[in-house]
Order: C-alpha cells, then structure tokens, then sequence
C-alpha cells in the first residue's frame, strides 16, 4: 500500500470519528473503563504475587537434629540439603544462638529470672537450620527430603500466611477475568454500533467507489483504522491516570497502614508498566480491530 493510501485511509478514518463523535466518545469511554478497570487489577494482582513472593522467600522450614548428631553430622546435612535446586539459602542457629534469641523475648524486663539458665541451656539440642525456598510449591517435597536424611530429629514447616495470601490472589484473578470480559464485549458491541452508522452514512460513496474500481481492502481500510483509533485513544486515556495515581495510592496505603511497611514491598511503578503498558495498548487497539472487523463482516458486502 502507497504512503498516500494510507495518508488518505487515516484520514478518512478520523472523518469518521468526527462525524459519528457521539458514539465514538462512548466507544472510547467504554474502552477506557475497560483498560483502566484491567490497569487497575492487573497492578494488584501482580503486586499480590510480589507480595506472596516475598513471604514464600522469608518462610523458612526448621530443622532439628538427632540430640547425638555432631557437628560433623550436622555439616553433612546442611551440605545436603544446600545442594537442593528449590533452596535458596539456609541459615545454621547454635543452641546459644536459640537460647539469646529466647530469652532477649520472653525474659525482655526480667533479665535476673534468667540468670538460672546461665550455666544450664534449657534449648541445649535446639540448634537447627532454617530453610528458605524458592516457592511455597517446593515445601512439601523438599520437608520430605530432609525428613529422610540420617541424623534429623524432626522438621517444621509454616505457609499459612503464604497460602492465605495465595488463594486470595487466586481468587482476585478469576473475578478480574470475569469483568474485564464483560467490559471487552460491551466495548466490542459499542464499537459495533460506531461502525455501523459509520457505514451506513457513506453507504452511496462506497457504492460509487466500487464501481469506479475501489479494492475491498481500499474500502475496508478506513473502518479499520477508525477502530484502531478508537481502541488507542481508550487505552492511552487511563494509562495516563493509572500512571499518575500508582504512586500516590501505594504512599496513601503505607501512610494509612504503617504497621505494613516493615511487612509488605509493592512493585515500582515503572515496573507495572514495563508489562501493563505495551499489553493495555495492544488490548485496546485489539477491541477496536475486533470490533471493526466483525461490523465490516456483518454491514459491508464487499
């Protein structure tokens, strides 16, 4: 196609906004709902998986020795099980380093109630390794590893709150998929109608088109432009607002929920939109396309 087809079929398709600007701004209004509700539930599922990702990284699995396992027995273990594909890292406690970190907790203001202890270490055969996995996923089968090697006395696990987290994520997901359907066929059937009319307006030009030997892609062109236009003008919009309200709503969440800042981390906004940009760009101008598509297959014969 020549440069200036494709000027003159551009041009065209922004006449046909123009003349049919009622149904286009709602096209462009519905697209921009969708795209924004979509922006808007995409940033907090993917911060939901962040945060999930971050309590499945600090959960560790415990692990205690056999009370007659030496240090020797002990390395051993460790070297096993750090060896591991789904580790990430593991942290060896002594049975002084349990003791201090028991008794700075439950003694906190009563230091002299533990000075009975002092030459009797009541977690004398509590030195263990903490266990850190790359997923909550790897615990199971990992936990039944560990449990298997010579010289372990007992594991323990802990991903409540990860699999809380988990299934709330999982859900959110399914009611988002669920809406922003909706919204895609309402944008679709608006669009619909903007064509539509569209059509029916220069119904005569195209007839005279045709006969003066117009190509069906010639007389298709602007249409689908038109909900190109259409799609990328809706998506654009709210990826505006969304990228302008990001940062103020995380800073308004912290401000309001202090006691969270020490727990949860969200995602930079830049890297929300490393992903949410080029795929809410394509979902609009994909409505659009579709949307057009279907009208010319419906309302053009050519």
């Amino acid at each position: 196609m020549r440069v200036s087809t494709i000027g003159y079929n551009t041009k065209q398709g922004f006449k046909n906004i123009g003349r049919n600007w009622m149904f286009s701004l709602a096209s462009v209004a519905t697209i921009g709902a969708c795209v924004f509700l979509f922006g808007l539930i995409f940033s907090i599922v993917v911060n939901f998986q962040y945060i999930v990702k971050n309590v499945e990284e600090n959960v560790a699995i415990t692990v205690l020795f056999e009370k007659d396992a030496d240090q020797a027995v002990i390395d051993a273990i460790g070297e096993q099980i750090n060896a591991r594909s789904e580790v990430t890292k593991i942290e060896y406690v002594s049975a002084e380093e349990a003791w201090e970190k028991f008794r700075d907790v439950y003694f906190a203001g009563s230091e002299e109630a533990a000075e009975g202890f002092k030459n009797d270490n009541p977690l004398a055969y509590s030195s263990s390794y903490a266990v850190y996995v790359k997923s909550i996923d790897n615990q199971d089968e990992l936990v039944k590893y560990i449990e298997g090697l010579d010289g372990v006395r007992t594991v323990n696990q802990s991903q409540t709150a990860a699999t809380t987290l988990k299934g709330f994520n999982s859900l959110l997901a399914y009611i988002s998929v669920a809406i922003i359907i909706i919204l895609l066929l309402v944008a679709i059937f608006l669009i619909n109608n903007t064509i539509s009319i569209g059509i029916a307006i220069r119904k005569e030009e195209i007839g005279i088109m045709k006969l003066i030997g117009a190509t069906n892609g010639f007389v298709r062109a602007p249409f689908i432009i038109e909900g190109l236009l259409i799609g990328l003008i809706g998506a654009a919009i709210p990826l505006v607002a969304l990228y302008l309200m990001y940062n103020n709503v995380v800073q308004y969440i912290l401000s309001k929920f202090t006691m969270l800042t020490d727990i949860i981390r969200f995602m930079n906004v830049n890297q929300v939109f490393e992903i949410l940009l080029p795929v809410s760009l394509i979902l609009g101008m994909g409505i659009g396309f579709i949307g057009s598509i279907i009208t010319i297959r419906k309302h053009l014969k050519v």
